[in-house]
């Protein structure tokens, strides 16, 4: 029997909810064939078979939420194998540990038993030992887990310290070495410091914060709103932040789009604001290669292309599709791009590569009147921009007042990696180019 696990549809999924069965029990299946469906946290997916037979087992009904990866959904039997021998085949899973002392054993009789019994004693103390040094260090006194860096739990058992008491410094509030100093220095923030910041997180319900019951309906978070969340919380936490906000004026933009938009009548295709403002990012990117960039603890990544997402809303959330090598594109091309990628975002439709690992983010609520703006960066990108609506505004130009369709732009920034510096070069970059489009073309 073969077991058919639940797959990692993308590098970041931990679990998934298995929203259709495309097969039944007695079904012959062959390597390609569609079986399932997967909902992920960000489209729906399709699952193919990798081997072929038939399926003789169903072990995970559709509609099942929470299905951890890797975990088993159905059983496969392959041409040639029978019913029988299932069981056996599952045994060692049931019981591993005894799978692989019974393979061990042989080589274990050849030695002397007083040896072995030692080794099995010492094995045992050791490892009881290490839980019961680690058990104190696994929970802070409010219950939430602590994470740590081996290194660190290891140096804090040799100088005696409760890292239930350490406040990390490492991604996501891990505790790493430089904690560890720090603390044997007396520079660690107390453990009563660390509970009131968590203090915040902890969630009150509704009917303690005054809100009765059966005065609303409730509507469960599906895989997206909880991605999302746990995103936006990371990186609202994590993340050292600011913004940028520049005005940029769009008539002549305005201008070139009619012009545009007249020349690709006849091809069909139409060309937004928002095609414009996605490839003058990208042109100001490579003009400022330092805004195109992300932070790891190995260093800074520089990268090669300006792989732009763009912010599309759908129903439940948003997801953010990429435009790859936008540099590379004619506005036309963008165009047409950005339309299907928005139009298959929607339906959930899009593979796992068309929406993760963009190097930069553009998120445009100017089509719902919003002035002004600032998103939330979307790790590990170095910045996002977001684009408010153009409206005609009084502006002064030689000396005497005027009237011209202005837009406020606004650059989030990631300051381990795009600076202040940095961000107001990308800006100066490109402004001009959305004020005479003529300059992309340079």
């Amino acid at each position: 029997m073969t077991d058919i696990l639940m797959p990692a549809l993308s590098p970041t999924m931990e679990e998934g909810v298995l929203s259709k069965w495309l097969v039944k029990v007695g079904d012959t299946v062959k390597a390609g064939d569609v079986m399932a469906e997967i909902e992920t946290d960000k489209a729906t997916m399709e699952v193919e078979a990798v081997d072929e037979g038939e399926i003789t087992e169903i072990l995970v009904a559709e509609g099942t939420e929470g299905v951890k990866v890797n975990s088993p959904i159905a059983r496969l039997r392959q041409d040639g194998e029978t019913a029988a021998p299932a069981p056996k085949a599952e045994a060692p899973k049931a019981g591993t540990d005894k799978a692989e002392k019974a393979e061990a054993k042989p080589e274990t009789d050849t030695a002397p038993k007083a040896d072995t019994t030692k080794t099995k004693k010492t094995e045992v103390a050791e490892t009881k030992g290490e839980t019961a040094k680690a058990a104190p260090a696994a929970k802070r006194a409010d219950g939430a887990r602590i994470f740590a860096s081996p290194l660190a739990r290891r140096l804090a058992e040799q100088a005696g310290l409760d890292l239930g008491s350490l406040t990390g410094s490492g991604p996501h509030g891990r505790i790493v070495k430089r904690d560890i100093e720090a603390a044997g220095k007396g520079e660690a923030r107390p453990a009563a410091n660390a509970t009131a910041s968590a203090e915040p997180r902890k969630v009150q319900s509704l009917a303690q914060m005054g809100i009765p019951d059966g005065s609303y309906d409730l509507i469960p978070l599906d895989g997206m709103k909880k991605a999302i969340a746990r995103r936006m919380v990371d990186a609202i936490q994590q993340v050292p932040h600011f913004p940028l906000f520049i005005d940029v004026e769009i008539d002549a933009l305005l201008a070139a789009r009619a012009r545009v938009n007249a020349l690709l009548e006849k091809d069909g295709v139409k060309v937004s604001v928002n095609d414009f403002v996605i490839k003058a990012a990208a042109m100001a990117l490579k003009a400022v290669p330092e805004a195109n960039a992300s932070y790891s603890p190995e260093g800074i990544a520089m990268h090669h292309n300006a792989d732009v997402a763009m912010a599309v809303a759908i129903d439940g959330g948003l997801i953010t599709p990429i435009i790859r090598k936008a540099e590379t594109k004619s506005l036309s091309q963008i165009a047409v791009e950005a339309k299907d990628l928005a139009k298959r975002a929607r339906e959930r439709k899009l593979k796992p590569e068309e929406f993760q690992g963009g190097t930069f983010s553009v998120s445009n609520l100017g089509m719902f009147g919003i002035k002004a703006f600032s998103s939330i960066i979307n790790e590990p990108q170095g910045a996002i921009m977001s684009v408010g609506a153009g409206e005609q505004r009084p502006v002064v130009k030689n000396g005497q007042l005027a009237i011209a369709t202005v837009m406020t732009v606004t650059l989030t920034c990631d300051h381990r990696v795009v600076d202040g510096a940095i961000g107001a070069r990308f800006l100066q970059a490109f402004k001009p180019m959305i004020e005479d489009p003529v300059t992309m073309l340079a």
